[in-house]
């Protein structure tokens, strides 16, 4: 899978970096592997969990943190949309939940 804007995994690993060695495993893993449709990704990963809009739901650091990621099968390319905590997933619509587009301008 490619995955585009490897700038919001490290804008994550450096927000919350109790999860950034856990958020890294997944994204080599991950960007090395391709899949047709879900049922090929829930075979690798039986712990994700599908939503609208081609959402999926990872549990990232045991189930401590959520990713959620929009996923394009047809031209095996995806991105990240949010990441945080299992509180904070809990406060936010996986299905509306938008891209932090703020993430692209900081300097940190």
């Amino acid at each position: 899978m490619n995955i585009l804007v490897k700038k919001t995994i490290l804008y994550y690993t450096k927000r919350y970096p109790i999860a950034e060695t856990q958020l890294l495993i997944w994204y080599n893993e991950f960007s090395k592997l391709e899949f047709s449709n879900f049922n090929e990704l829930k075979k690798v990963y039986g712990n994700a969990s599908i939503v609208t809009n081609n959402r999926v739901v990872f549990n990232i650091k045991g189930n401590d943190f959520r990713l959620v990621v929009s996923i394009n099968f047809f031209h095996t390319a995806c991105y990240i949309i949010w990441f945080g905590t299992h509180k904070e997933y809990d406060k936010i619509n996986v299905e509306t939940v938008a891209f932090d587009t703020k993430i692209l301008i900081d300097k940190k």
